[in-house]
């Protein structure tokens, strides 16, 4: 793959997937593990009320939830139809949660709120929307110095799947049958990728097929970019960017990291001299 064509499909894959923020939404709506998890997280760690810094809060997935649990959010994301269908969302809610909610046009890697958050969260693989050492520093900095001394920094990423990431680029797989969420249209949903080992990113395409007539007449084909961070490796670039990771799990249910883990899970706080 030339080096101007990845340099594009990052660029693109930073936003498509993202478009159909409608879609997007009816896509993860069952997705709940990941929710419950925060949201017990949160409540353990904060007192009623408190301030956290939803970092890449998307369509408002677990933001709402956070809301609902009686905090006051702060929404950030770099994509204007996913804020819009969060403050959609958000809209909905009773008056006592959506006044408490305040979302913001911005990027995880350049940002200033002025002050300090007792939490951050930056979930749903977020994080692997920084594809350099360079980007990663960049966020790393503006967490910590938007974190309270004794705050947490709360995020998820997917754990590499060698097997998963050297598939044969030239098949697709997760054929998926369903209805668009706005148009009704019946559509055939399917994805293949192409790994770049050494830059550790998969460059993910999403595949739409018509199944019947509709505002969609060919195949729509949407780019995603995910980095890949190993735990190691993870754990070193947050310990050389002032932080001490307090616990690394492999799921939302707190198992450790293993074999056999889909994700890595981490909480980390600013890192002592002792750290």
């Amino acid at each position: 793959m030339a080096k101007k064509r990845k340099k594009d499909l990052v660029r693109l894959g930073q936003d498509e997937h993202y478009v159909d923020a409608d879609l997007y939404e009816h896509e993860y709506k069952r997705r709940r593990e990941d929710v419950n998890y925060y949201v017990a997280m949160a409540s353990g760690e904060l007192s009623p009320g408190s301030e956290i810094l939803d970092l890449c809060c998307g369509s408002g997935r677990v933001t709402r939830a956070l809301l609902r649990a009686g905090f006051h959010v702060e929404g950030l994301d770099a994509s204007k139809p996913m804020l819009e269908r969060a403050r959609l969302g958000i809209s909905r809610l009773p008056k006592r949660f959506r006044d408490n909610a305040n979302l913001v046009h911005g990027d995880m890697k350049d940002f200033d709120y002025g002050r300090t958050f007792p939490l951050i969260v930056c979930t749903f693989n977020s994080f692997e929307h920084l594809y350099s050492r360079q980007d990663v520093e960049a966020a790393l900095g503006c967490i910590k110095k938007h974190l309270e001394p004794d705050g947490v920094f709360a995020f998820d990423v997917q754990m590499p799947d060698l097997a998963w990431l050297m598939k044969d680029p030239d098949k697709r797989w997760a054929r998926t049958k369903f209805r668009h969420p706005v148009t009704k249209q019946r559509l055939a949903y399917s994805t293949n990728h192409v790994y770049d080992p050494v830059r550790q990113i998969a460059f993910i395409r999403l595949y739409y097929d018509p199944l019947e007539d509709g505002p969609l007449k060919d195949t729509a084909v949407v780019n995603l970019s995910q980095r890949k961070f190993y735990p190691a490796e993870l754990a070193a670039l947050l310990h050389y960017n002032g932080f001490a990771v307090i616990r690394h799990r492999g799921d939302f249910a707190g198992d450790y990291l293993d074999d056999y883990a889909e994700s890595q899970v981490l909480l980390c706080r600013h890192a002592r001299d002792s750290d």
